[in-house]
């Protein structure tokens, strides 16, 4: 059957990678696309929208809505492919000797494409338990879209036994994650002539100060990195991400802008770690606002995710260990999915699918096709044990 199951599935990616997901635009082209898909099948599936109506996670059950079944979790946006140096189409699923190119591809359209294509495997098997689709927005920016459809899973479905989250992982299993917190910093200046900053206040050289606390709070946490944390890296990683503010070189600048992220292995608390900084950014607001009332510094939380914490007897540890043949050691990823979301919810958790997070996020993205192989005979298994 896997020689079926991998050419479907080749066809389903090729036509998901077609769509351009990335996460600021709208994902609600490939989302009715696959809605066809399984309504092709006699599969109803359900929108999660977000609150523009412009995005949407999609929900699905195959087979009876009994206990004990398995979620397939997955993302449908991707990061952009602006400025990067592609050899071929990002958009167009290329074959080039063993491995298949195109934005998405490993990141993670790929286990998408294998769940959709195993669906006809699936009902035709009549299973006793069912697998269930979760589909998400915006995993590339936060996680943000996964809350609201998990809300809807607690409340509408039987409760199942676990959750696959299909994050490459070259189809090994991974029990735990760093958890991932952001902040936007915004602060106002007052413009003058760069000559007369008695008359003014640069929200650039105000960043500058904020950013270097940040900087330090940085280098401490490396310091301080639990060698044995089973982590690479070990500690918890502090990056700002973005800057943008002024408009010439001799004017003090009007506005400054940055967004920095927060990365956190199990045990460590975010709101701790930044403390000082935020302590430092209330200072500087009052010390601002003192000269320019129209002044100031804000500090936004853009989003918050948890990590996964392993749990070595957890019963989705035991059924992906058993359909991905893996007996390794534990695993843990320094980045943040929504298998912590999951588990923050009451599921049973890990990460699973085919491709590796080196190929991520990087121009001409592939996944090897041995992966994509052995992801079919994962599905191919798990519908074995669910009968």
């Amino acid at each position: 059957m896997t020689t079926d199951l991998v050419t479907r599935a080749t066809a389903i990616l090729e036509q998901l990678i077609a769509f351009d997901t990335t996460s600021r635009v709208s994902n609600l082209a490939l989302i009715s696309h696959v809605e066809a898909l399984l309504g092709g099948l006699g599969i109803a599936s359900h929108r999660v929208m977000n609150a523009e109506g412009t995005k949407a996670n999609l929900y699905a059950t195959l087979g009876p809505m009994a206990a004990g079944g398995v979620v397939l979790s997955g993302h449908t946006d991707v990061v952009p492919v602006d400025g990067q140096n592609w050899t071929s189409d990002p958009w167009t699923l290329t074959q080039r000797g063993d491995r298949f190119y195109g934005r998405g591809t490993c990141d993670m359209k790929g286990f998408l494409a294998l769940a959709l294509a195993a669906a006809p495997d699936i009902l035709a098997a009549r299973l006793e338990r069912p697998v269930h689709l979760a589909f998400s927005y915006d995993e590339e920016v936060g996680c943000l879209g996964a809350p609201s459809m998990i809300r809807e899973l607690v409340r509408n479905l039987p409760a199942p036994m676990a959750v696959i989250v299909g994050e490459p992982t070259n189809m090994e299993v991974v029990t735990g994650h760093k958890g991932i917190s952001s902040w936007i910093v915004n602060v106002t200046g007052h413009e003058a002539h760069s000559s007369l900053t008695h008359l003014g206040v640069s929200a650039n050289m105000v960043a500058v100060r904020l950013m270097q606390k940040l900087a330090d709070i940085a280098d401490q946490l490396e310091r301080q990195g639990d060698p044995q944390s089973g982590f690479v890296p070990p500690h918890a990683t502090l990056t700002i991400g973005q800057i943008q503010g002024g408009t010439a070189v001799n004017i003090l600048a009007g506005k400054c802008s940055f967004v920095f992220d927060l990365r956190t292995p199990p045990g460590q608390n975010p709101e701790a770690i930044v403390a000082p900084f935020l302590a430092l950014a209330a200072s500087e607001d009052a010390r601002i606002k003192a000269q320019f009332g129209d002044a100031g510094v804000s500090v936004v939380r853009r989003s918050k995710t948890p990590c996964l914490v392993p749990d070595p007897d957890s019963p989705a540890e035991h059924l992906a260990r058993r359909l991905a043949g893996d007996n390794g050691p534990p695993r843990m990823v320094p980045y943040a999915a929504e298998a912590g979301q999951f588990q923050e919810a009451g599921f049973s958790t890990i990460i699973c699918g085919p491709g590796s997070i080196e190929q991520a996020h990087q121009p001409d993205e592939y996944l090897e096709i041995a992966q994509w192989v052995r992801g079919a005979g994962f599905m191919e298994r798990l519908i074995e044990a669910l009968r």
